[in-house]
């Protein structure tokens, strides 16, 4: 591993026994040419995640004493990475690792965040239609700009990190965020795969629900944000 890896991939892991080893390969193979660090964090797992992680010299794995969430697990990752670019994604397969350089190129257009999102997604219809009513009212309130916060794949510049704060719920709303610093957010379209092994960790009551409440926060705070630049110091 390159001592100043170019790039830090974070994944919350929560119980994703059989879909760690799969998920390590293919981020090999689809970051082969970019010198990076995994961070995996380890949200309190239950069963042999943390066991079956490929150890090597450019995998990091923080590991929370019990469960705190997927918002911590990105926050904690997010901010121990080492790299000037971060890109995260979920420990579950269904996002693509193969999508990480295209979007990484879009940062070199001068953009700040590039935001996947799932054109063609492999959910159930149910869960299709309560993200696409989270992501409409979302979007309406908080002014993203983006379609589809529930897709966890993103790749951000390391200096959007100071925008994120730890609070449950953060995750869904990485872009409004970053966004309201000024930081110059947009998205492209990534694969998206069905969920083979395990189970989602999320439903009706704490997807849909709970996103409409922190909505309201996100919206209060971003009205009150305190923007400031600080001239460069006059020599003495």
């Amino acid at each position: 591993m390159s001592a100043e890896p170019k790039l830090s991939v974070v994944i919350p892991l929560y119980n994703e026994e059989d879909n760690i080893g799969q998920l390590q390969e293919e981020l090999s193979r689809a970051l082969a040419d970019i010198p990076h660090e995994l961070l995996l964090v380890d949200d309190g797992s239950t069963d042999a995640t943390v066991a079956r992680i490929q150890r090597a010299p450019h995998v990091r794995v923080l590991e929370f004493e019990k469960n705190a969430g997927q918002s911590a697990a990105m926050h904690a990752g997010i901010h121990a990475a080492r790299a000037p670019v971060i890109a995260t994604l979920d420990g579950d397969l269904q996002n693509d690792p193969a999508d990480i350089p295209a979007m990484i190129q879009r940062l070199d257009e001068g953009w700040d965040i590039v935001c996947g999102y799932r054109a063609q997604r492999k959910d159930t219809w149910f869960k299709r239609l309560q993200s696409r009513i989270a992501n409409a009212v979302r979007s309406r309130f908080v002014g993203d700009g983006v379609r589809d916060t529930g897709c966890t794949l993103k790749v951000m510049r390391q200096e959007c990190r100071e925008a994120l704060l730890p609070f449950n719920g953060m995750h869904r709303f990485i872009p409004a965020l970053i966004r309201s610093l000024g930081f110059r957010v947009t998205e492209m379209p990534v694969n998206h795969r069905p969920r083979v092994h395990g189970v989602s960790k999320y439903g009706f009551g704490n997807r849909a629900v709970r996103a409409t409440t922190d909505m309201l926060g996100i919206a209060w705070l971003n009205s009150r944000r305190v923007r400031y630049r600080v001239k460069p110091e006059e020599p003495a």
